[in-house]
């Protein structure tokens, strides 16, 4: 049983950074951030499963689990089993190999294992007004053992580590030379005529050696520059992962699963015209919509193998969203998952699963879905498992946690987790930075138009990677 108690808060800036440096002081930790406050009307803006939280925290781990792809989701499933309490943590894009018979054989320099999940002993969250009319804000901080009122003080005292940026800026180097990556992306066209795949998601990254960051330094500034509405900051022991995803991969609300994936990019203009020329060429742009489409299809057939039948519905199709760097066309598609009587309505599809659905729990249900789903489609490709094996052949990083997922798993059985992508990751113990970016292939993609947005998507990680201010 939790202790609750709220605190009233009027200056939400403080406040977020004192989250951010209270967790970011814990061997595991955990900030998620919105900034759905700085996107009124941004309706998929939500890093959190209900829309009471601008931003949420959790650290001081009473119970940690970690795992490499063979049986991670089932330790998970033992993990979360009963405790109806909040997890957090991840998924690595390397579970694959465990929801697929895949490998992953490429060079990994971050080194995290493929799943990590622990059970805070504090979460602490902001609300944010309950109405347009009002300005009140509160900090609400749930423990399992220490006085609320003790950690509403260790929050406000928090400070960052005084150490300092040693290098004036962090020079990225490409692991694939642009000439192999324009000659790659040719090569997986020929695939598409092929007909081996439709759609492939081909990555690339820029890394750098003996290189140190202060990793929550960067984080504010990647947060400044992008203020995406999946904003991530995760330690996990040396190991750090500073993202400012605008993805959503799965939520689960009460019965309801929804997945936004993002397909089609474009940079934001330099007046208010261009801006708009630009956002209306994203939304024309046929090619983009046919790369949305696909993975739309994708991920209504994970979907189907979990949800009721004819609940599976697209709720919004090749949506544009703008951002602080870039606009984005998302789309929303949503399921609802069976309660515990309802499940032989699922009949044959479900035949291969890997508990009996007289045997199931509600978190089972939900765990079942979620590995069902995994890897998000948006980061694979379709067909799926050639795109992932396709994959494998051509990039030369393993993705690890990029292309993974991270959120928690509430008291309810509901969860959250976003899309990794537009991150940093960091191995403080032996100063490795890694960015890795990447973009949907299809048979009209152009080799030197690809690599561009590579770039496009790269740009934010790199600003935020400089102490040169002019580059903020």
């Amino acid at each position: 049983m939790r202790h609750t108690a709220t605190f009233p808060i009027d200056d939400l800036a403080f406040w977020k950074k004192q989250l951010l440096y209270w967790a970011a002081g814990f061997e595991l930790g955990v900030y998620l951030d919105s900034n759905r406050m700085d996107h009124e009307g941004l309706v998929l803006g939500q890093s959190v499963s209900t829309e009471s939280w601008e931003c949420l925290a959790a650290a001081d781990s009473v119970a940690v689990l970690e795992a490499n792809a063979g049986d991670a989701f089932e330790q998970l499933g033992s993990f979360h089993q009963g405790t109806g309490d909040w997890l957090f943590g991840y998924f690595g894009y390397d579970l694959k190999n465990e929801v697929e018979s895949l490998s992953s054989q490429n060079y990994d320099g971050i080194g995290l294992p493929d799943l990590g999940f622990f059970r805070p002993g504090t979460v602490v969250g902001i609300k944010p007004p309950r109405s347009s009319k009002t300005y009140e804000l509160v900090l609400e901080i749930q423990t399992l053992t220490r006085a609320p009122e003790d950690v509403f003080q260790e929050i406000k005292n928090a400070k960052c580590d005084p150490y300092k940026q040693e290098q004036v800026s962090i020079k990225l180097q490409p692991r694939i030379p642009k000439s192999e990556y324009l000659q790659t992306v040719e090569t997986i066209r020929q695939h598409i005529a092929g007909g081996d795949v439709y759609e492939m998601n081909f990555c690339q990254e820029f890394f750098a050696e003996n290189a140190k960051i202060e990793p929550v330094f960067v984080f504010e500034r990647l947060n400044m520059i992008g203020k995406a509405p999946f904003t991530t900051f995760l330690r996990w022991h040396d190991r750090y992962l500073l993202s400012a995803s605008p993805e959503r991969f799965l939520k689960k609300e009460d019965q309801k699963l929804t997945t936004q994936p993002i397909k089609g990019t474009r940079r934001r203009g330099k007046s208010q015209e261009e801006d708009e020329l630009i956002r209306q060429e994203l939304a024309n742009s046929e090619k983009d919509r046919s790369e949305n489409v696909m993975i739309v299809d994708l991920v209504r057939n994970d979907f189907s193998r979990n949800c009721l039948p004819g609940s599976v519905v697209v709720e919004e199709l090749c949506g544009i969203y703008s951002f602080a760097t870039v606009h984005q066309m998302i789309s929303t598609v949503s399921g609802v998952l069976p309660s515990l009587g309802a499940l032989d309505s699922l009949g044959a599809i479900n035949n291969a699963r890997q508990i009996p659905n007289d045997q199931m729990t509600n978190d089972q249900i939900s765990l079942q879905a979620l590995r069902d789903c995994f890897p998000m489609g948006s980061m694979t490709g379709a067909p799926k498992i050639m795109s992932m094996e396709l994959i494998e052949r051509y990039e030369r990083t393993r993705r690890g946690l990029y292309s993974g997922a991270v959120g928690y798993f509430d008291p309810n059985g509901d969860f959250d987790f976003n899309v990794v992508i537009r991150s940093v990751l960091y191995n403080a113990a032996i100063h490795y930075v890694s960015a890795q970016v990447g973009g949907a292939i299809v048979f009209d993609s152009v080799p030197a138009q690809e690599y561009e947005e590579c770039m496009v998507k790269a740009e934010a990680m790199m600003r935020a990677l400089t102490l040169d201010p002019n580059f903020v």
